[in-house]
């Protein structure tokens, strides 16, 4: 679904991108986990008030692609359209993925791009005519250095396997067109020298100046071994490496070559969101390509680590695919969109569990936060009919909860907003609600309400707007990660009457003590996360 937000004109927008995602068949957790993480990137910065242009889509060239299609008996095109329609952009709009466009590689928009390009990069001489022969993984569409290879066993003994999906390479003997990525080593190394952040996290930036210290070779950029792909310019014979094409989406999508104000105004990415295993297509030749181009370099390749079920990568070659649904259908949609960047520190490899999940969802998000906003809201309706009351007895106790917000809000910004540390910046606001329900504890105001002394009164509806105005904080913090969730908090505050819309409000205010209004009228919705027992078996 398109993204609204507030735009300030003449700035560049903050520009992510998710990897675009082979079709060949429908997406998994793994996926879904990239895509999850950068619309709480872009929703935490459309959160601040800023410019915000979020990029995915699916890549539909190439050998895997053009198999899968033969193998359901049908064309490449057609196999792309069903996937597109009936899986992939479904599923997103069931994540709440707030994309502002979704690029198809098989669109005209993108096809004509790559082949101006590439012809440009011809036209100057930084490609030639050779030939090829060596191993090549279809999984990955990626030639593999010889070294990098697994000895196979048991069935498979004698062949040469992908590390990445544990199946046997194929020897490929071509005639390629070839980029002259070898000449770009000493121009990366000092990038990397003189932009550290380049790559993210520090584990996989050392990764890459590795193996571009290690020497490059030049890159093959075109297959003539099938046709499924965008025809080579000067010579049909070809279609360009389905890479290179898929690289160059970054730009097509946002006005390369036919809309130059555009362009300037998005590119380059200031994120792009990678696995992994894909990390050197962006880190080394992707911007080697920009270079050899002419063209602004991203601001930030952050790797994530692979989502783990039972000791191996979630794919599904290996079986493990888990489809999202499985588990939205059980935990809910803001639970799993909450789970995966609470749970898993967003760069390392972590592990998915079922029990696991379960724990957090009722620890966390039932008996922390659901039960918090239940609490609240029945007290305001059961002491005060449910009109938020006005503290008149502002004391250190509260003073002390609006000291921990003001800390928690800027250590969530910090995190999230510049060192995609999602899990470091969730438990910042979780840290907050386990010192409210505290809060609530220790000044238990359901015996202050057996008193009617006005002084006990004042300090009654002190306790309940002090929580409830710690809860309108928590909407707002919270929206990027569980947007349906915030929106009805937000409600059951009565807080859009008085304040405007949750998406309107700003993470650089949110710590403003004393904005929810008294007098607002607080309903008790729906509970936020019911008991596991309660919601849909998966």
């Amino acid at each position: 679904m398109a993204a609204t937000g507030t735009e300030q004109q003449g700035t560049k927008a903050f520009y992510v991108t998710t990897p675009i995602y082979y079709v060949n068949d429908a997406p998994h957790l793994g996926h879904a986990y990239t895509t999850v993480a950068g619309d709480v990137l872009t929703r935490w910065h459309r959160q601040r008030g800023e410019k915000v242009w979020y990029l995915t889509g699916t890549d539909e060239h190439g050998q895997k692609v053009m198999r899968t299609a033969d193998a359901n008996g049908v064309t490449p095109q057609e196999w792309c359209d069903k996937l597109v329609e009936e899986a992939w952009k479904p599923l997103w709009e069931h994540l709440e993925i707030a994309n502002d466009d979704f690029i198809r590689t098989t669109q005209e928009r993108h096809t004509a791009r790559v082949q101006e390009f590439v012809q440009d990069l011809y036209d100057k001489g930084e490609i030639y005519k050779g030939g090829y022969e060596g191993p090549y993984c279809v999984g990955c569409e990626e030639f593999k250095a010889p070294g990098d290879l697994l000895d196979g066993e048991g069935d498979l003994a004698g062949q040469k396997l992908c590390p990445v999906h544990k199946k046997p390479v194929e020897m490929l003997q071509e005639e390629n067109y070839f980029f002259k990525l070898s000449e770009y080593g000493p121009k990366l190394l000092e990038f990397y020298a003189a932009n550290p952040d380049f790559v993210q996290p520090e584990s996989a930036r050392n990764e890459v100046v590795r193996f571009v210290e290690q020497g490059l070779q030049d890159l093959s950029i075109s297959r003539s071994a099938f046709d499924w792909g965008v025809p080579v310019p000067w010579d049909d014979k070809h279609v360009i490496y389905v890479w290179v094409d898929a690289l160059l989406n970054y730009a097509s999508a946002v006005g390369y070559g036919t809309d130059q104000a555009r362009f300037d105004a998005t590119f380059p990415a200031d994120v792009h969101l990678v696995g992994k295993d894909i990390l050197r297509f962006h880190a080394v030749i992707w911007p080697a390509m920009l270079m050899a181009q002419g063209l602004p370099l991203p601001g930030k390749v952050f790797a994530h680590g692979w989502l783990m079920v039972g000791g191996e990568k979630m794919s599904k070659s290996n079986l493990t695919g888990i489809k999202p649904q499985d588990l939205t259908s059980h935990f809910g949609v803001d639970a799993y969109r909450w789970y995966f960047l609470r749970g898993i520190q967003f760069g390392q490899d972590g592990s998915f569990s079922w029990e696991d999940f379960t724990a957090r969802y009722t620890s966390e998000l039932a008996n922390d936060f659901g039960n918090l906003a239940s609490r609240v809201a029945a007290m305001v309706g059961k002491y005060f009919g449910g009109t938020l009351p006005e503290a008149t007895a502002h004391g250190d106790a509260e003073q002390a909860l609006a000291d921990a917000l003001a800390e928690a809000a800027a250590a969530a910004d910090e995190r999230i907003g510049e060192h995609l540390d999602f899990a470091g910046g969730i438990a910042a606001v979780f840290d907050f609600i386990k010192k409210v329900n505290g809060y609530l504890t220790e000044q238990a105001p359901w015996k202050v309400a057996k008193d009617d002394s006005p002084e006990a009164q004042a300090r009654l509806a002190t306790i309940l707007y002090t929580a409830a105005e710690s809860l309108r904080a928590c909407a707002v913090l919270l929206n990027p990660v569980m947007p349906s969730t915030a929106e009805k908090l937000w409600a059951s505050l009565g807080a859009e009457e008085h304040l405007g819309g949750l998406a309107d409000q700003r993470i650089g205010t949110v710590a403003r003590w004393g904005t929810l209004p008294a007098g607002v009228t607080v309903t008790k919705g729906e509970i936020l996360f019911p008991r596991l027992e309660e919601s849909k078996s998966a």
